[in-house]
């Protein structure tokens, strides 16, 4: 069973993590502010650190810093600001995602799963050729075939199918995507994800409902 940390000096946010991470299988152990969290680091060992930034006594980045020197664990971050600042100097810290305030505790959940599937398999190469039946993704040549045909995709759609793939069978958001594909700097919304997505089924043909839509949420590849 995974072990978190959840650091917020909010009982009701804490609460709700809480509910929502026990309902998956986590087992899930509380701080109330950044010096309470180096602390319990201190003492033990956690398979993943959710934490606010904004914090009483100690900020969120620092008691990362400090955590960061202790253990070396996956931390995802949120914020009630959504400032591109924030998120890059986040990133610059080394930590594995940033969420805004509010946020949805399913996706929540759905990106630590992420997290943990990334960190945990950080070790192993990947292979060169992904197969799903008769759909195959060369990696190394960056081309897409259906039963041994070629099919044509631009960049964009590559990225976004072999990114979908290296995250099979987790929930990932719009916002996910952009921030992931596109980058923080790009300036469009959600439509240019739900765009790429019907040329990508279009382009997948009989193998379009790999990529299934999750309402409220975004997209996953079903493996």
């Amino acid at each position: 069973m995974y072990k978190i940390l959840v650091v917020d000096d909010e009982a009701k946010i804490r609460a709700v993590i809480r509910e929502y991470a026990e309902f998956n299988g986590y087992s899930v152990s509380e701080a109330v502010d950044g010096m309470n969290a180096v602390g319990k680091c201190r003492e033990e060992e956690f398979d993943i650190v959710i934490m606010d930034i904004m914090m009483p006594r100690l900020d969120g980045f620092s008691a990362c810093k400090e955590i960061r020197k202790i253990r070396d664990m996956p931390v995802i971050m949120l914020s009630a600001r959504g400032e591109e600042y924030d998120k890059l100097f986040g990133f610059e810290l080394g930590i594995d995602d940033y969420i805004v305030k509010p946020f949805s505790p399913k996706e929540l959940m759905a990106r630590v799963n992420a997290v943990l599937i990334r960190r945990n398999a950080g070790h192993e190469a990947p292979p060169d050729v992904l197969a799903f039946d008769g759909l195959e993704i060369n990696i190394l040549a960056r081309t897409v075939s259906i039963a041994g045909e070629k099919v044509e995709l631009t960049p964009k759609e590559y990225e976004l199918l072999f990114y979908l793939v290296q995250n099979k069978n987790i929930a990932l958001s719009r916002d996910k995507l952009l921030s992931d594909i596109w980058g923080y700097d790009f300036f469009g919304d959600d439509r240019t994800i739900d765009t790429h997505i019907k040329n990508l089924r279009n382009n997948l043909g009989s193998y379009r409902d790999r990529i299934v839509t999750l309402r409220g949420v975004g997209y996953k590849f079903e493996a």
